[in-house]
């Protein structure tokens, strides 16, 4: 998922740390994120028993694009999918479907129980053909913006056919009966429940089809909050609890979002008891521990331990525009890797609060050596004796860094600039808002464009196969090496848990050595709450958890 910070195209805006990190989980372009919405609404009048919640303009939070963590958290909100992953067991759980499902002997089929009385906002019921018609919304080529976060579905059978245009449905969703969901793949994979926790996989109602443009605006789920009113773009989004819930009730009444362009604006309304959550910016994160405690697992707000520092599996990266004539070449891409000092970023933006990234993979979804990458050590001398090699004179290579500039990156990429202007590269800088960025990096149009990404589901496939196979729709910089498709897809159906992970540690370590995106920080956490909050779980994966939250 994109990190908007970081994008899990997941896609990432999300909540970045130089002064924001925000986009890692798939990301996108118009649609949703592009309305204006209403030019000056008033905020709402809400009861004292809501959550005041910061976050940046999303790009969307309609569940078929939720590819960054901002709209993510609103999709999650409102949103329940067949399972979950669990954090306390660390597996996927079942959450509208009564137990995991049960697979086939060949390893194909999953049919998946759900449970009964469950119902959406609008009180239609959660049903079997919901899920289908929910999943197949991420294949269809006519919707006004199409998906960026389809690739999930790609080892479903039929799904490339609709994605295609050839086929009006995917063949590999049965609808059984009214409770019984059945998926088959094309090949076995082993990781596909995990797969099935993303939050774009959810059920949708009929008016998600009878009036597309309304539910991008507000959506109509089936979670323990829903849409209060539409989104007013780039103001709020109010969410309230749904009393028809089938789970267990939250303990808040709603959650007010403010929508700010600047985190720094955000933190301040924190400090003033406007905001209850926000990030911390560039530079205060040891002041604000100081002023504000420490939480004790790194995640979770209690009063007195407000600071959240935990480590989050997401990657702060440079992606390349490998049609670019120099980006094109190895050597600089190497060189360039090699010129940036990932530890003074650390020590200087996050206070030494962060990890330098040695690789895409983050040390906390694998910590095996054979992940990292050469390339990405500080050698700056050894980065121009390289360039040299190549046939390159000081001045030769010019290059653009391109970011979001609503999230908090320009000190990093002026780090980032200083360093490859000190191996001789000639270096500029251009900001966008994070929906026309997204729409930048779909289209090609820039040069070492900033993202983060963060697991939609804690596996290393899913920080392979979505960035790196040729065709996969967050390969935004046009990667394409065939030995690398073939093993992504002979690794997927590997059993064998560790032989698996042997499998994908090859495949990273290759990739390395091409070097099609430039590994900056391993993100964690640097986000605080006020003393409101009895209770707030923001977990590894940047999912606020407002249906356990608790107000003091």
């Amino acid at each position: 998922m994109a990190d908007f910070n970081m994008n899990r195209r997941q896609f990432v805006g999300g909540a970045l740390a130089a002064s924001a990190l925000a986009a890692l989980a798939g990301c996108t372009n118009n649609g949703g994120g592009t309305g204006s919405g209403s030019a000056s609404a008033a905020a709402p009048t809400v009861g004292d028993n809501y959550m005041n919640y910061y976050l940046s303009e999303p790009a969307y939070i309609d569940p078929y694009n939720a590819q960054e963590n901002q709209g993510t958290s609103v999709v999650r909100a409102c949103f329940d999918g067949l399972v979950t992953w669990d954090w306390s067991v660390n597996e996927p759980v079942p959450v509208c479907a009564t137990e995991l499902p049960t697979v086939s002997e060949d390893g194909l089929t999953y049919t998946f129980k759900l449970r009964e009385g469950m119902k959406f906002h609008n009180g239609d019921p959660v049903d079997a053909e919901s899920f289908k018609r929910g999943w197949q919304r991420l294949a269809d080529s006519t919707m006004a913006s199409p998906s960026e976060i389809g690739y999930h579905l790609a080892p479903v059978a039929g799904y490339a056919e609709m994605a295609a245009g050839k086929a009006e449905e995917i063949s590999g969703l049965t609808v059984v009966d009214d409770l019984t969901f059945q998926v088959t793949l094309t090949d076995p994979m082993a990781d596909f429940v995990a797969v099935c926790c993303h939050p774009g996989l959810v059920p949708v109602p009929q008016a998600a089809i009878d009036d597309p443009a309304s539910f991008l605006e507000k959506p109509i789920g089936n979670g323990p909050f829903m849409m209060a009113e539409p989104w007013q773009h780039n103001q709020y989004i109010l969410l309230e609890k749904f009393a028809d819930y089938y789970g267990e009730a939250p303990k808040i009444d709603g959650v007010y979002m403010s929508i700010q362009a600047d985190p720094d604006t955000a933190f301040r309304a924190l400090e003033a008891g406007d905001i209850d959550f926000a990030m911390i910016p560039a530079g205060k994160i040891q002041e604000t521990v100081d002023a504000y405690g420490l939480s004790d697992d790194g995640f979770t707000v209690t009063p007195g331990k407000q600071t959240l520092t935990g480590t989050e599996l997401s990657t702060y990266y440079l992606v390349v525009n490998l049609e670019d004539e120099a980006l094109s070449d190895v050597n600089v891409r190497r060189a360039i890797s090699l010129a940036i000092d990932r530890q003074a970023i650390v020590d200087t933006l996050y206070e030494g609060y962060r990890e330098p990234a040695n690789s895409i993979m983050p040390l906390s979804i694998d910590d095996n050596e054979q992940n990292v990458w050469e390339y990405c050590a500080y050698e700056p001398e050894r980065a121009k004796q390289i360039l040299t090699d190549a046939g390159y004179a000081e001045g030769d290579i010019s290059v653009e860094l391109n970011y979001n500039g609503d999230g908090g990156h320009e000190e990093l990429m002026s780090a980032v600039q200083a360093n490859l202007e000190a191996i001789g590269i000639t270096v500029t800088q251009d900001t966008t808002e994070w929906a026309t960025y997204l729409d930048n990096l779909s289209d090609g149009n820039y040069k070492l464009a900033r993202l983060g990404w963060t697991a939609d589901y804690p596996t290393m496939d899913n920080f392979l196969y979505p960035n790196f196979f040729s065709t996969a729709d967050n390969n935004y910089g046009g990667y394409n090496n065939p030995d690398v498709d073939a093993a992504l897809l002979a690794a997927r159906q590997i059993q064998d848990e560790e032989e698996r992970k042997n499998a994908y540690r090859a495949i990273c370590h290759q990739i390395g050595e091409d070097m099609p995106v430039i590994p900056i920080v391993f993100y964690a956490h640097n986000y605080v709450g006020t003393e409101r909050l009895a209770s707030f779980n923001y977990d590894a994966q940047t999912i606020p958890h407002f249906e356990t939250a608790e107000l003091a």
